[in-house]
């Protein structure tokens, strides 16, 4: 085993795990678990928790973690890199060819067409998370259950705060937390 051939695992988990974080969690098993052999059933289980609990993808936060383990710091610079390097490939090609074609019509066209469909996505999730931080379900049509009035009014507050006072939206969520806290606490 070399950082050679760990920064290739990760580069072909990177490069085929396609559909976000939960996507690649068969690939990492696969190849460092399977294949190679470079961690048990339970470390690959810990690395998992671990890479669910850190901020970032699980791909990434994965590499960075079975990097460390085999080869302390320089082997969690090479897996990640490995592992981001397709993405940095992929988008740099797209860019370069958005900024060459983007004046073609059916470019245009297509891009247009993806704005709605984005924002409906964006939408469908933010609706989703609302009527669970509201309603206690994820499902618009379940009954709807009890409403939970202090997450219902930190929505209504919130919206307010970012809309009328153009409050940053960090800012914002951090205030909401913090009431949050203080209002379940109480109550």
């Amino acid at each position: 085993m070399s950082l050679l051939e760990l920064f290739k695992a990760f580069f072909q988990i990177g490069m085929f795990s396609f559909g976000g974080g939960m996507a690649a969690i068969p690939l990492v098993q696969e190849g460092i678990v399977a294949q190679r052999g470079w961690l048990t059933m339970t470390q690959f289980t810990d690395l998992i928790t671990i890479a669910e609990m850190t901020p970032g993808p699980i791909a990434v936060n994965s590499a960075t973690f079975v990097g460390m383990q085999l080869y302390g710091l320089p082997g969690a610079l090479v897996a990640t890199a490995g592992c981001i390097l397709p993405s940095i490939i992929l988008v740099s090609l797209l860019a370069v060819a958005y900024t060459k074609y983007k004046e073609i019509f059916w470019i245009k066209g297509a891009l247009n067409g993806l704005r709605p469909a984005v924002v409906a996505l964006i939408a469908s999730a933010g609706v989703t998370i609302l009527f669970l931080a509201v309603f206690g379900t994820s499902e618009i049509f379940s009954g709807l259950g009890t409403i939970n009035i202090i997450g219902l009014l930190l929505f209504v507050v919130g919206l307010f705060v970012l809309r009328k006072w153009k409050v940053s939206p960090i800012q914002t969520m951090m205030l909401c937390g913090l009431f949050g806290g203080v209002f379940y606490s109480v109550l």
